[in-house]
């Protein structure tokens, strides 16, 4: 692991979040790590992206929005009223223009903690999960989803798509592309496996 490097940037995530949010961001960091080892990801990328994955939570939407704006992207109207989803955008940004984050892997992994998307990597996986079943996390069915996670890493991944979906859809909030893809994406190959 590059601890020169992780040092510095657990100092940077300091400085951003609220003492709750970097404890999260620390869990998600060990808990990719212990994931990346179950599944042959890389342990040093899924510990940097699991550090790094909520680096821009905290910040204030208008100054997440400037940063997605001023680095050329243009929101679809999903993403614009999908607000808590920014962070995720204007942390992979923030990573590579101001860290220094050279990584795809890593990028890719931040950016997509939040929504998932179509044919994910197995480093984007390991933290999408981690990040629903880091030690802080104590939700009615979490440990059902450690379980799944230790033992799938697709069928944990089909359950946190779907809790997604459905508590967006019961909030009557609009369910954000990337998100309807993954689903379908993973619903499919989690099919074929079983057949």
């Amino acid at each position: 692991m590059d601890t020169e490097r992780n040092k510095e940037f657990f100092y940077e995530i300091k400085k951003h979040l609220t003492k709750a949010r970097f404890y999260h961001s620390l869990n998600v960091a060990y808990e990719a790590y212990r994931l990346a080892g179950i599944y042959k990801a890389d342990r040093e990328k899924a510990f940097t992206a699991g550090l790094l994955h909520d680096i821009m939570k905290d910040t204030p939407k208008q100054e997440q929005l400037k940063i997605i704006t001023e680095d050329g992207i243009i929101l679809t109207p999903t993403e614009k009223s999908s607000t808590k989803t920014w962070h995720q955008l204007s942390g992979a940004i923030y990573i590579k223009k101001y860290l220094g984050v050279k990584d795809e892997d890593i990028i890719s992994a931040v950016r997509y903690h939040t929504t998932g998307r179509e044919h994910m990597t197995l480093l984007e996986k390991v933290v999408y999960i981690a990040d629903y079943i880091s030690a802080d996390r104590k939700y009615p069915g979490v440990e059902r989803m450690r379980e799944k996670a230790y033992r799938s890493l697709d069928e944990a991944m089909l359950e946190g798509l779907q809790f997604t979906v459905i508590e967006n859809v019961k909030k009557g909030f609009p369910i954000h592309e990337d998100s309807v893809k993954a689903y379908n994406d993973i619903a499919i190959s989690y099919e074929r496996k079983k057949l």
